[in-house]
Order: C-alpha cells, then structure tokens, then sequence
C-alpha cells in the first residue's frame, strides 16, 4: 500500500468517526433537550462544520496534488498524535455521557461534570481537535492544511470557548470532591 493510499484510508476512518459523533450527538441533544437543555452559539456551528469538513477534503486534495515523499518517521509519529487524539475525545465523550454533544446545549440543574479528563482541565475534547487538525495532515505533508486549518480553528475556538464557559457558568457548581463519570 502507498503512503497516499494509507492516507486516504486514514482519512476515510476519521471521517466514518466524525459520521458515528454525529449520531452520538443527535442522540444526546434529544436527551438534553427532553430534560429542558437550552442551546447557545448557534452562529458559530455552521462554520465549525464547515471547517470540519473542510479539513477533510482540504488534506486529501493537497496530498494529491502535491504528492509530497512523506518520511517514515514523520509519518508513524502523526499517526501517534491522530490516534491519541481520537481516544482523548472519545475519554470526554464518554466521560460527558448523555450529555456531550458538537452543539452547546446546557441542562439547567446539572452541575459541570468533574470525572474522566475534566479531572485535569476544563477543554480536554478541544486539546484533541488541535492535536488532530495538525497531526492528521501532516500524516501525508499536508503542511498548507495544517496551517490554514490550525489559524482558522484558533479564532472559532476563541468565539466556541467563550460561549461554552458562558453557558458553563449558569450551571450550579460540583459538589465538593465529587467526581462525575
């Protein structure tokens, strides 16, 4: 198999899991929504779809078309990155359970969950959009959509962080020591 079709199937199983969050979130946004969840930032999400998606194809065209020679080592420690990525967001989405969602929808009454990675920070699921937007097409030289992608998720990042902790903040706070999920 050819680095750019090793790449391309990558790609692929990325995609596939962005598909299987979806359903997850769509399943959680009811949960929410029947427990009275209010969604804030609606303005921003078609661009961060957008963006999302953009990252996909933006990374396969410029491999195509550049055609980059990728080295091994390069290569293997990208796929490292892409990998541990994966699994930090699928730790939140379990952590987060019934409620995490690509949307910011709030269930009045529940405190923040403290369990799993937000033990550590309040963001973890944004450490591995990061992580990933610059690790998944430098898997194959896709440098140009790393940087693009990485500038452009910093400023919707700074508009999602802020309506996030917002809506973060009308939540009653954790009972001392609990830890949730």
């Amino acid at each position: 198999m050819t680095s750019l079709t090793f790449f391309t199937v990558v790609v692929a199983l990325v995609a596939l899991e962005r598909l299987a969050e979806l359903v997850v979130s769509k399943r959680n946004a009811a949960w929410s929504f029947a427990r009275g969840g209010v969604e804030t930032g609606q303005g921003h999400y078609p661009v961060m779809v957008v963006l999302h998606t953009g990252l996909l194809v933006a990374m396969l065209v410029e491999a195509y078309v550049r055609r980059p020679e990728v080295p091994t080592a390069l290569a293997a420690s990208m796929l490292v990155l892409v990998v541990a990525s994966q699994a930090l967001r699928w730790w939140c989405i379990t952590a987060l359970g019934p409620r995490w969602n690509t949307r910011v929808i709030i269930v009045p009454g529940l405190p923040p969950v403290t369990g799993g990675p937000y033990r550590f920070f309040s963001h973890p699921n944004y450490v591995a959009v990061v992580v990933e937007g610059a690790a998944l097409p430098l898997l194959h030289l896709s440098w140009v959509t790393a940087l693009v992608f990485t500038v452009a998720n910093a400023v919707l990042l700074t508009v999602r962080l802020r309506v996030e902790d917002a809506a973060l903040a009308t939540l009653p706070p954790s009972p001392a020591g609990a830890r949730r999920a």
